[in-house]
């Protein structure tokens, strides 16, 4: 009997690294590597900064306050310290396992930089940030900050001892993880011993996708990708299996119910149409996002 398994609709890198600012090294995998902003609704854009070693350094590096409006930014550190502030009063440092979960909703001003015992110290960093969408409803809603530390983090054990899930946000097999969102999404990782394998099911019309961090899987029994490699699904039905190939796998899963709205991103701002982008300038010229002194 053929298993239904959904379709893969196709494997993807990112573009080539760079710096954001001068603390974070990134790979750009969509929008810039593969324009899924419209795709992969309501997950807009995703930066992956695969492990870098940092030399030690008195300075705090990292990007300067600048603003965002009508959206949220994820980060999720793997290894190294980042450390948040904004103009909403908010202030946390994220270390190994925790994850940052900012609401900019109508506007706010933040900076992010390596945490500064970090700095002076230097070390490997690695981390993902991704921005989610709201929809148009909540795209003025006030700002929020969740601080979710890796205690928190749901988490349940594949079978036959193959390695562990850690739940973020959304489900999976019935255990829930602590983030709240505004709209459905299920935000998980896997880390995998070898020979493990994890089959999950997520709703059709979710957009679904993967990105490998570490070593490499086999994917419905038919497909390899490796470390960096991102895999998109079609929105069919049937069951999604991972099955590690390499000691110490870790893949982390995005599926998130489209926000079938109009969405124009411009630069820091994500919004319904191109007057409310410049709306978001004027405002942010005028001081409506709050001062930079935080």
């Amino acid at each position: 009997m053929t298993k239904n398994y959904r379709a893969i609709e196709g494997i993807m890198q990112g573009a080539p690294f760079h710096m954001v600012g001068d603390g974070f090294r990134v790979s750009n995998y969509f929008p810039g590597g593969n324009d899924l902003r419209q795709r992969f609704s309501p997950f807009v854009l995703m930066d992956y900064g695969a492990p870098f070693e940092f030399p030690p350094t008195a300075e705090a590096k990292g990007v300067g306050a600048h603003p965002h409006r009508g959206f949220e930014t994820v980060t999720i550190a793997y290894q190294g310290y980042v450390e948040h502030h904004d103009s909403a009063g908010n202030h946390g440092i994220i270390g190994p396992g925790d994850v940052q979960w900012m609401t900019a909703g109508s506007g706010v001003l933040h900076k992010e930089y390596q945490e500064k015992a970090f700095s002076r110290r230097g070390g490997v960093m690695q981390m993902i940030q991704l921005w989610v969408n709201l929809p148009q409803a909540h795209k003025m809603t006030e700002p929020g900050y969740q601080e979710l530390l890796a205690a928190q983090m749901g988490r349940t054990e594949l079978d036959n001892g193959g390695g562990q899930v850690r739940i973020v946000a959304g489900e999976y097999n019935g255990v829930r993880g602590p983030a709240k969102t505004f709209t459905p999404v299920h935000l998980f990782d896997i880390a995998f011993n070898k020979g493990g394998a994890a089959r999950f099911s997520l709703p059709a019309a979710f957009n679904t996708g993967f990105l490998v961090l570490r070593g490499e899987v086999k994917v419905n029994e038919e497909r390899k990708a490796s470390e960096n490699d991102f895999v998109l699904f079609a929105n069919t039905e049937g069951e999604i299996s991972v099955e590690a190939l390499s000691e110490d796998a870790l893949i982390l899963v995005l599926s998130g119910e489209p926000i079938n709205e109009p969405m124009v991103q411009h630069g820091p701002f994500v919004m319904n149409n191109e007057r409310e982008i410049v709306q978001a300038f004027s405002d942010f010229r005028s001081g409506k996002f709050g001062n930079f002194d935080f």
